[in-house]
């Protein structure tokens, strides 16, 4: 049997959502896109906890933060896709004989179903004491600080890109307290004209900041991940 390749068989395979009562466009428009995603798929697939996994995979893939014995603090972590790839790469299991085993640190404000390999604390890392109870956990500091966090949205593009920046500012100043020179500090920010003081920060701390849309974030998002990388000390 001849196989059609003209693409219109696979888009009859696309998933359609009707519209049900009590459910509205947007919502729908939104688990649509969820059922028809290629990285929620893959997620299910591989046993990550969410498509974000992807991205810091395709980050380090570029980049090569996540060595084995590297010892690796995320912020925001939950739900935790982000913590599951980073156990892997730095070896905190010690699955890769002969290799360094690292060490990875998740903290949220929520508390984070546990993941094998990764010590999780519940923790704001904006308040006091923050930066040195996470280097206590840690046993010193760290060779990467990495967040996928975003303030929640208030429908306001501007007010959700003021706030996602913030945020992102915080969490690259707690990375100057417990970054080991040579580190890396990796963010997601939103593009939206109030980052040029983030980055200035940067490039004063760090030997290369680099600004990256990996593939795994969608097209029409306006997110974007800065990777900061040489941390000064």
């Amino acid at each position: 049997m001849a196989k059609n390749t003209s693409g219109r068989g696979q888009r009859d395979l696309k998933v359609k959502v009707k519209t049900a009562r009590g459910r509205s466009l947007s919502s729908t428009r939104w688990l649509q896109r969820q059922l028809n995603d290629p990285y929620v798929k893959r997620a299910q697939a591989e046993g990550y906890r969410g498509r974000a996994a992807f991205k810091i995979l395709e980050l380090d893939d570029k980049f090569r933060f996540l060595v084995p014995g590297a010892r690796v603090v995320d912020l925001g972590c939950a739900p935790g896709g982000w913590c599951q790839v980073a156990v892997k790469r730095v070896n905190a299991l010690g699955e890769k004989p002969g290799k360094r085993i690292g060490t990875v640190l998740g903290i949220d404000l929520q508390e984070v179903e546990p993941i094998a390999g990764a010590e999780l604390h519940q923790l704001d890392f904006m308040s006091d004491g923050a930066d040195a109870q996470i280097k206590e956990w840690l046993g010193g500091k760290a060779d990467v600080v990495m967040s996928d966090m975003a303030a929640a949205s208030s429908g306001h593009k501007q007010t959700d890109h003021l706030r996602i920046i913030a945020l992102c500012e915080a969490a690259a100043h707690l990375a100057f307290d417990v970054l080991e020179e040579g580190g890396t500090f990796v963010a997601k920010v939103l593009a939206g004209g109030a980052e040029g003081e983030l980055q200035k920060l940067l490039k004063q701390k760090f030997t290369k900041v680099a600004n990256v849309k990996p593939p795994a974030s969608r097209s029409d998002s306006s997110e974007k991940f800065v990777v900061a990388t040489g941390f000064r000390g």
